[in-house]
């Protein structure tokens, strides 16, 4: 008996140091496409204005089009992961979109043909770019954009899926302690872009600046491509967006049809060797009179069975699935539509956390100097928000739940709605906090005569800007993680990239 214990638990060890090994060297890919992809996004806007000879409102809009792309690509990427592709493949093939991307944004600064010509210093004029010459740099972007449309929602998914076994009684807390790890590790990385990307653009130019990303997006491929036999690998499903479709049409066909009582499975279709038995009734996160709600034991009409004979084939699946839906497929859209209220309480958090190009300029126009002779790039200034995130990441999951737990004498966690309730309050003190120094800047500004020069550096500290960039990164420490862990969870497992997407189309 005592070796077959011995023997379990060095099997599980065994397991858990493999696990370690892929888990190093999937993060180290990400890490890699994030310090190259963060590394471009945050001087963007110089290099539109300095470069392409765009104007402030115009290169926003640029890159807030770049952005939006970006963000609601990974919905995209995600059903064609869960349902077609698998995430390796989709991570895989969207690394070598990222890498086509940024070697294409290279080529901007390589070649002077492919951007305006400098302006006349003498003149003060400006050339504007031309059809063609646009049309290069949002291809980039687009390709770019295509690239974390695949990595950014299935690699937190293909994470989990290396750690997630359900037979281990701490799983649910082996998986929060990944995802507050994921977000540490990825916050070193955008530490990285901010400081030395930022620093090698500021002083050695666009043609290093973007080079060096490229190089990275190289590594981060060659990276993920070595450690790929040691991978878990799932299969992907069939078609999630077909799945919801049929659910939704039969749910309408069957929409005169009586519930059954709660327990008569005999009832509903299900898939075989299923351990679901009747379709879901209990709504954790939601009133029983809302209308979310009513349309939820609504699509519990699609798993009906009207006739046996007619609808079921010999071997149990439908003989029509446009007229029987599973229990699965019913309980996979309903998972969708129920996160979407919680979801969507994350969506003014992103207006406030997502407002790169402002900040940016806040900066610049401010003084940086930390020595006599040494300044903080304008674009580093991102980097108080990622250092305070990382730092109560790890202060919250070593130190604050450790001592809470012993105190207690019991596993201590706060729950992922209250989380996500702390996000938002503190999202909200970082804009009160940003409005009031924008309003004492703006003051200066105009005391200093320097209401219409709009590259003047005024006589303020912009260590003024540290703490909404701080409550910025407390902000998103607790909500992210929080509706990632709540979206991972509630769905299904054949959900898991779009649990992870839909954090980025809400957010940022």
């Amino acid at each position: 008996m005592e070796e077959a214990i011995s023997d379990q638990r060095e099997t599980r060890q065994q397991e858990e140091a493999a696990n370690n090994v892929q888990e190093r060297r999937r993060k180290a890919n990400e890490a890699f496409e994030k310090v190259a992809s963060y590394g471009l996004v945050t001087n963007m806007i110089l290099y539109l204005m300095k470069d392409y000879h765009l104007g402030v409102a115009k290169g926003t809009n640029v890159l807030f089009f770049w952005t939006a792309a970006t963000n609601f690509m990974p919905i995209l990427g995600a059903f064609l992961s869960d349902s077609y592709l698998g995430r390796f493949l989709t991570i895989g093939l969207a690394s070598f979109c990222s890498l086509l991307g940024m070697f294409l944004l290279w080529l901007t600064a390589m070649i002077p043909k492919v951007k305006p010509s400098p302006c006349n210093i003498l003149t003060q004029s400006c050339e504007s770019p031309t059809t063609a010459q646009m049309t290069l740099l949002i291809s980039s972007f687009c390709f770019i954009s295509i690239g974390a449309g695949g990595i950014r929602p299935c690699s937190i998914a293909f994470g989990a899926d290396q750690l997630d076994r359900k037979d281990n009684p701490n799983n649910e807390r082996v998986l929060e302690s990944f995802f507050g790890w994921y977000y540490a590790t990825s916050a070193i990385a955008v530490v990285i872009a901010l400081t030395a990307i930022v620093y090698i653009q500021d002083h050695l130019g666009w043609k290093v600046g973007f080079g060096v990303p490229a190089i990275l997006m190289v590594l981060s491929l060659l990276l993920f491509f070595i450690a790929s036999p040691l991978y878990v690998k799932l299969k992907a499903s069939s078609s999630l967006l077909t799945g919801f479709a049929q659910v939704a049409v039969v749910a309408y066909k069957n929409r005169k049809l009586a519930l059954p009582p709660p327990n008569a499975s005999w009832c509903y279709h299900r898939q075989k060797d299923s351990l679901l038995i009747v379709p879901t009734s209990k709504l954790r996160f939601l009133n029983k009179a809302s209308f979310v709600a009513f349309a939820i034991r609504f699509l519990n009409k699609a798993c009906l069975i009207r006739n046996p004979e007619q609808d079921i084939a010999p071997d149990g699946s439908a003989l029509n699935p446009w007229s029987l839906c599973t229990i699965e497929q019913v309980e996979e859209l309903k998972a969708l539509i129920k996160v979407l209220p919680l979801w969507s309480t994350g969506i003014m958090m992103s207006i406030n956390i997502s407002q790169n190009s402002f900040p940016l300029l806040q900066a610049s126009s401010m003084d940086r100097h930390v020595t006599s002779s040494f300044q903080i790039p304008a674009g580093s200034f991102g980097t108080f928000t990622i250092i305070t995130l990382a730092a109560w990441v790890v202060l919250y999951d070593r130190v604050l739940i450790p001592v809470a737990s012993k105190i207690k004498g019991k596993p201590v966690r706060l729950g992922v709605k209250l989380r996500m309730g702390i996000g938002l309050f503190l999202s909200c003190m970082g804009m009160v906090v940003s409005g009031l120094v924008e309003n004492i800047r703006r003051r200066r500004a105009i005391r200093e005569g320097y209401l219409n020069n709009g590259q003047a550096v005024l006589e303020m500290s912009a260590m003024w800007l540290v703490p909404q960039h701080c409550l910025n990164g407390l902000a998103e420490a607790f909500n992210a993680i929080a509706q990632t862990e709540f979206f991972y969870s509630e769905f299904p497992k054949s959900m898991s990239s779009i649990a992870a997407s839909l954090f980025g189309l809400g957010n940022k």
